[in-house]
Order: C-alpha cells, then structure tokens, then sequence
C-alpha cells in the first residue's frame, strides 16, 4: 500500500484556508479594480527559451523545466535518453525538456505583450493571479508552488505609475489589517554604483550580493564581493553605501554626495525626490523607508524598486517589483517602458494567521442546516431551501435520515449557526422550528417567515 504523500513545497487547502485565502485575494483584486487594472491569465507552463536568461543565474536554477512527452514512442525515447546523456556531459538539453512551469508573472506578461503589442491599448494595466513555481528549499514562508498577485502598466514612463502602485500596496495592506513597511529604491542609483567600482558589468555580482544583506549581514555580504572579484577598495566604497542613514532628505543627500557625479545616480536620486515630494503626506513625513540597501535580484529593473515587509512577524517579504522599462525588448519589440508590482499571497496569509487577522465570519459557509426526518419532511422544507438559496442565502439538508445528535454534530463541525427542524406537526400546522446554536435559543415561526428572519440576523 502506498503512503499518501505530498510533494516537498506544495500543500492541501482545507475549506477553511481557502475561505481566508479568497478573502486576501478577494481584497487585493477590489483595489487592482479600483485603480483601473484588468484582469489576465496565462499559461501554467513557457517554453523554456522565453523563462532563461531573464531572472539571473540564481533564479535559472529555481525553474522548474518540465520533461519532453512521447517517451511511449521508441525512437522518441532514444532521442530523450540522448538528451540525459549530452545533460550529463555538458554538452545540451534540448531533446530532454523545451518547456518549463512559470517561475513568476512578470515575463509572461512581457511575452503576453511582445505577442499582442498591435491589439493593446497603451497604457496596458492588468493584474494577474495565477500560481507559480520555483525549485527552491522549502521552508517557512517559501514554497515550491505559490500563488503571486502582479498588477503592471506598460506603455508609460510617467513615474505616476510609481505614485499609484505604491498606493496600491498601502491601500491593500490597510485593508487587510496588516501594518507594513514600503521600502524603496533604485536601480539607477546601484548601477551608479556599479560604474563606480569598475562598469556596469559589475551590477549584478554587487546586487546578488547586497540583496542578502539582511539574511547573511554586513561581514558575508563583504565576503562573497570578495569572491566575486571585487576589489578591497571597491567594496569598501560599496559599504559606505550601505551604511548610508538618516531619514529619507538626508539619505538622498548623501547618496548625491557619493554617486551624484554619474549620470545614473543623479537621475536615480531625481527619480526618488519626485517620488517622494509626490506621496509626501499633508502633515510632513513619508509613507515609505528609503532603503538603499534594497536590491531586488533580478535583472530586468531599470528604476524604482518596491518591497513589502510586514510588522511584527518573522518572515520575507510580502511584496515587490519595480520598474522595467525594455523587458520587452528580450522578446524582440523595443520602446514599450513598464512597471509592475506583486503580491505574495501565501507569506501575507501566514502572516494574517500569525497575528489572527482574519475576520471569523470567514469561518461560517452555510447559514442554516435543515436537518432530515424523513421523505415526507425533506418534500415539505424542500421549496423553502431552495427558496432561500435563490435569495442569496447558503443552506444545506442533510442527506440521510439519522439521529438528531449525528446531525448536530454535523452543524457544529461545520459552524453553522442555526438550524431548522420541520417534523410532522410543524408540517401540520405550516411551521418550523428554528434553533439558533450560537445562542442556544429556540424558536418556532411560520414557514414563510423564515427568509425575513434569516435576513434579520444577518
């Protein structure tokens, strides 16, 4: 007999997890709506030369690629065993898999919008709210198959579009109860300081390395620019920018002071002033930390970077993106800039049961239970379940004829809050009886006084 088990990274979702996650996901998609985005999906899985190349060597290697079908055919089979052994020697993969499981939504966005470009109206904003997959470590907070909610404008370099989708976060979060940190940054400002320790060639060893700051500290960030190839000197100018503090007027000063000079740091430091004159509130302050330490490991951000921390709880963050304004142009059509944010939706789940967010209505499905006391009572509640069902209102029969306690407890498990039972002088007198379990009170009323009463305390 064999165990049932679960692949490492994903999960089962109970009924009552599903009604909590719809509720995350029922908000974020209200305020994705109400900032004028539309809805997209795309396909579980990309052929594998769209997904490579786009998130970095480190991210390469999370993809999950998917096996070549036909394996029943003789000369396929040859043809894939072929493929393992030039996979074994270094030499090629492409007989063994050409296809690969999104690891996020942000290129099959680019690649939905590279394929539609001529169809689209510019500015194009849609969200999407699909699962991903990536062949990471499993453990708290990070899983192998997760669902992201994205939203992006494309077609639009206005840095309104920063404006709005850090809205998006602080409105969503405020809904959902979960106090945060919105940290900002800009690429702009990391390739500055690229270039100021040798070219631009060196951004991604300096982000890879500077985006674990806060798992691995100061000291291991040091050493791994080190192995990178990075100089004494140059990675001691990369710690003085990382030790840059204050508030966020006095970290732009002093990010100018250091990186200024360039042409990409001075307009990333434009970039962030605008941003942060613009969301400034009405009594002084900012809704978001400027960190210069944020990194955002992924190479296609060419501007403003977003993350998303939750306060109070232990764990990754909740959210991200940034801009990225040819990501396109990897899919052979230039000139279309972009924006975009995400939402982890399992990590803000976690974090919503940490702190017990979530509202315990979410624990209720059906309202009413009708229990069963045989054919001739089913046939006479039957026309008010439905009835009610019609009106909106989640109710359920029990299916067999069984004892009272079978049943209760059949309502309690369930918490459903209030029951009815219809026997045969309650059929001859055109009545019912209702008790309401919450309160341990019980009434009878008419049958066609009901539905106002059900109404009545909801």
């Amino acid at each position: 007999m064999i165990k049932p088990t679960l692949p490492q990274g994903t999960r089962d979702f109970p009924p009552s997890v599903v009604r909590k996650r719809q509720y995350i996901l029922r908000i974020i998609r209200e305020v994705f709506e109400r900032y004028g985005f539309q809805p997209l999906e795309t396909p579980a899985m990309e052929n594998l030369e769209t997904l490579l190349g786009k998130y970095g060597d480190e991210g390469d290697k999370l993809i999950f690629r998917i096996l070549n079908n036909g394996l029943d055919n003789p000369a396929k089979r040859e043809q894939v065993l072929d493929g393992f052994r030039q996979v074994m020697e270094g030499t090629g993969s492409k007989a063994v898999t050409e296809r690969a499981l999104r690891y996020d939504l942000t290129i099959p966005f680019a690649r939905f919008v590279a394929m539609n470009h001529g169809q689209l109206q510019f500015p194009f904003k849609r969200y999407q709210i699909q699962p991903v997959w990536r062949a990471d470590r499993p453990q708290k907070g990070r899983y192998r198959e997760f669902y992201q909610c994205d939203a992006d404008v494309v077609g639009s370099a206005s840095l309104l579009n920063e404006a709005e989708l850090a809205n998006i976060y602080l409105d969503a979060f405020r809904m959902l109860g979960i106090p945060i940190e919105l940290r900002l940054n800009n690429r702009k400002i990391l390739a500055a300081l690229a270039e100021a320790c040798g070219g631009a060639e060196k951004l991604t060893d300096i982000t890879v390395a500077i985006d674990k700051l806060d798992k691995i500290g100061m000291e291991k960030v040091m050493e791994e620019l080190s192995q990178r190839g990075l100089s004494d000197e140059q990675s001691s100018a990369i710690g003085m920018y990382l030790s840059i503090s204050g508030d966020v007027d006095e970290k732009l000063s002093k990010a100018e002071a250091l990186l200024g000079h360039t042409p990409q740091g001075q307009k990333g430091i434009e970039e962030i002033r605008w941003l942060a004159n613009f969301l400034k509130k009405e009594e002084g302050g900012y809704p978001f930390t400027l960190d210069f330490t944020l990194a955002r490991g992924l190479n296609y951000y060419t501007g403003t970077i977003f993350e998303v921390k939750a306060g109070g709880v232990q764990i990754g963050s909740i959210g991200g993106g940034g801009r990225y304004d040819d990501l396109t142009g990897l899919f052979g059509v230039p000139g279309i800039p972009g924006v975009g944010i995400s939402f982890g939706v399992d990590r803000i789940y976690d974090v919503m049961e940490e702190r017990g967010s979530f509202p315990e209505s979410l624990e209720v499905g059906t309202k009413l239970l009708f229990f069963n006391l045989g054919e001739s009572e089913c046939r006479y509640v039957w026309p008010i379940l439905q009835s009610l069902r019609e009106s909106g209102i989640a109710c359920e029969i029990y299916p067999e004829q069984t004892k009272f306690d079978k049943q209760f407890k059949y309502a309690e498990k369930k918490k459903i809050p209030m029951v009815v039972i219809a026997g045969s002088e309650e059929i001859a007198n055109g009545t019912l009886k209702v008790k309401n379990l919450t309160t341990s009170t019980q009434q009878t009323i008419g049958k066609d006084e009901l539905k106002e009463l059900l109404l009545q305390a909801s």
